[in-house]
């Protein structure tokens, strides 16, 4: 028996040496390799690059059951998905308006390269039922075209949303509120991920500026040739309104509502989110293409008069432009306030007879309609004014730049003046418009909106 021992013992230490002799042949070959350089970059790169995890879908398992009750995903990726989750309402209801303002406001071109995802996300079942039927009768061609999509996440998939902490001393009902529109939002994107290139979320009480997807796009396409780094860019100022996200991002910005959605309000946490991913300043554009219409809120029917000031029904088509005026400006409110899109406008004080405001056009443009708009809630209207257009951009002895031909268009009716299909008149191209004071008065005055549409664009209309 011991001599068994010992012949056992035996064979395990040269086992161990054979072993030992191995690693360091094998150690002293690796050493001794001369590793290509080229081969080690790639492989670091691959180790660090930001997209390529999210490429492998290396992501924290998310498994969500989706009924779909309307429509169908398209069968190609789509430019642009848009996201909006809607519940049932004590009073008001705005998800059928939303729609329309959704697809009415886009070209025929717009609305085949856009898919919109609704979440109903309410577990009414008889007020889905009624919502659903009520999306069938109204948007059947959307539904047929794959460009509206309505679904709903059954109860039993959600977390809890009740006993939760109350971060920021909040109410138990506000904390479940928000938490659940948090989980909404993880799922009504989880879904959209795939749908578009781009993804943009809205809420369902909304209405939307004349082909917002056209000037989503020429947004993102100057952001992008900037080669900055960019996770989210906003189109409203407004809570989760208008915010564009990279589809890349998606599954990454549902995972991050999902497991921080009793934390704190989904617009709270999507400023944490695009910090997270290095976009340390919002990116907003103005003017705003989502305008809030809701007048009572989804959380407990309270009253909700939010609007956005920067926001524009119309198509914002200003060329580029150098504004002169030779009225005395009060404080910040400088001429080209009025030209630009947003909240900003002209203020002068009393203006003389002959007074102007002029816009001298970076380059010649065919203009087909023109508004204009003065005075605020009644006071500081511009009385007397002529809107003259010119050609032939001249400088002045003021060192300013103006046209040497102007002729008039027309004057001003109590404060405003609005023309249409001017091209059709006269064809060729201006470089100016002025406005022209045509008797001085005792009142300031505010040019709150000079909007001029071109031969490319759509004829703004202002109510």
């Amino acid at each position: 028996m011991l001599r068994h021992s010992k012949k056992n013992l035996l064979a395990v230490v040269i086992l161990v040496g054979v072993l030992c002799i191995l690693n360091f042949l094998i150690a002293g070959r690796l050493i001794s390799h001369e590793v290509d350089p080229e081969e080690l970059s790639l492989q670091a790169e691959r180790l660090v690059s930001k997209e390529s995890w999210l490429e492998q879908r290396d992501y924290l398992p998310l498994n969500v059951s989706y009924q779909v009750l309307a429509g169908a995903p398209p069968a190609q990726q789509r430019y642009l998905s848009i996201g909006l989750s809607s519940v049932k309402r004590k009073k008001g209801s705005y998800l059928i308006p939303t729609l329309k303002s959704l697809f009415l406001q886009s070209s025929p071109e717009e609305r085949a390269s856009m898919v919109v995802v609704v979440l109903l996300a309410d577990f009414d079942v008889t007020w889905r039922v009624t919502t659903t039927r009520e999306i069938k009768t109204a948007f059947a061609w959307e539904l047929e075209q794959s460009q509206l999509v309505v679904l709903h996440v059954p109860q039993d998939q959600y977390p809890s949303v009740t006993g939760l902490k109350r971060n920021y001393n909040d109410a138990p009902e506000r904390v479940s509120f928000r938490s659940k529109q948090n989980l909404d939002y993880s799922f009504l994107i989880h879904y959209s991920a795939s749908l578009g290139r781009y993804y943009l979320q809205l809420e369902d009480d909304v209405s939307s500026a004349k082909y917002f997807l056209s000037t989503i796009r020429r947004h993102v396409d100057e952001q992008e040739a900037k080669k900055t780094n960019w996770a989210m860019l906003e189109f409203s100022v407004l809570g989760y309104i208008g915010k564009l996200y990279k589809s890349a991002h998606l599954p990454l910005l549902t995972r991050f509502l999902f497991l921080f959605y009793q934390e704190m309000p989904c617009d709270w946490l999507m400023s944490r989110f695009r910090e997270l991913l290095t976009q340390k300043e919002p990116i907003v554009f103005k003017p705003s293409l989502f305008q809030h219409m809701g007048t009572y809120s989804s959380f407990q029917g309270t009253y909700n008069k939010l609007k956005d000031k920067d926001f524009e029904e119309g198509l914002y088509t200003n060329p580029l432009a150098e504004v002169y005026s030779d009225m005395s400006t009060y404080k910040n409110h400088h001429p080209k306030l009025a030209w630009e899109p947003g909240e900003g406008f002209f203020w002068g004080r009393s203006p003389d007879n002959g007074s102007y405001l002029t816009a001298v056009f970076k380059a010649p443009t065919v203009v087909t309609g023109i508004f204009v708009e003065t005075g605020s809630q009644g006071k500081d209207v511009l009385e007397s004014a002529e809107v003259d257009i010119g050609r032939d951009v001249m400088s002045t002895k003021k060192g300013e730049k103006s046209c040497e031909e102007f002729w008039s268009v027309g004057t001003l009716e109590n404060g405003r003046f609005e023309k249409h299909e001017m091209d059709k008149k006269d064809g060729s191209s201006s470089s100016c418009l002025r406005i022209k004071v045509l008797a001085g008065q005792k009142d300031w005055v505010i040019i709150k909106k000079i909007r001029i549409s071109t031969k490319q664009s759509s004829i703004p209309h202002q109510t």
